[in-house]
């Protein structure tokens, strides 16, 4: 017995057109709504529930080491299933975690040059503030550091972002001219970014007042070098 081809869908087009208007071959239309689309879209409840246990797990100080997908998803009241449909493990979901206990990332107008870049040092030195005064955001980046995954997975979609956008905010500030064009711009940026680094990291006793990214600024700027000396009552300051 020949098996039959399969059906298809002789009508001419104007007659499908025709029968998709009238109803009877309902046809999706852009901005219908079609069935509901997999992920972290899909529950925005369920996903607050699953950072918000996280957190409530670490401020009752549950270590990162103990801390399971299936304790997360019991605390959270969903299944581990929809934990995984939005993380594909703890370390992204972790990540994740920092996002929402850090404070958020800066606006900058990715136009400017050097005041992009007062601003990206700005939110360093915020965040440098938030890990003195937040015991959680303490305890959870030392303990990050012992978690190899967890800290490649955060310099990967964290770190890495950040430091891309301050090189960028300092080429545009060489190609405005607020900057010399003839030096390294990676090395300029470890320049600007270090003594911020070494005062939110390194020296957790040292001062970090609200102008310190334009001081920083500034006096890179200017220049360490000593200034000339001012020309005396009645000598030429072009002729010593």
């Amino acid at each position: 017995m020949q098996a039959q081809a399969p059906d298809r869908d002789d009508r001419l087009p104007e007659e499908r057109d025709r029968q998709a208007h009238d109803g009877r071959n309902p046809e999706p239309r852009p901005g219908d709504d079609q069935e509901p689309r997999r992920g972290r879209p899909r529950s925005a409840a369920a996903e607050r529930s699953i950072l918000d246990a996280v957190v409530g797990l670490l401020e009752a100080g549950e270590p990162l080491a103990g801390l399971s997908i299936e304790r997360i998803a019991r605390t959270a009241g969903v299944g581990k299933a929809t934990i995984y449909r939005r993380w594909a493990g703890k370390e992204e979901l972790f990540v994740d975690v920092l996002r929402e206990i850090e404070p958020p990332e800066p606006d900058v107008s990715g136009t400017g040059g050097l005041d992009d870049l007062s601003v990206l040092l700005e939110s360093m030195r915020t965040r440098g503030l938030a890990q003195r005064s937040s015991v959680l955001l303490h305890n959870v980046f030392a303990q990050m550091k012992s978690h190899p995954k967890l800290w490649t997975e955060y310099q990967r979609t964290v770190i890495a972002p950040r430091r891309a956008a301050m090189l960028a905010a300092v080429g545009r500030a060489v190609e405005a001219g607020e900057l010399r064009g003839d030096a390294d711009v990676e090395l300029m940026d470890d320049l600007f970014l270090g003594p911020m680094l070494v005062r939110t990291i390194h020296r957790p006793e040292a001062p970090l007042p609200e102008d310190l990214a334009d001081r920083i600024i500034g006096l890179l700027i200017e220049g360490l070098g000593p200034r000339p000396a001012a020309a005396g009552p009645g000598e030429d300051a072009g002729h010593g």
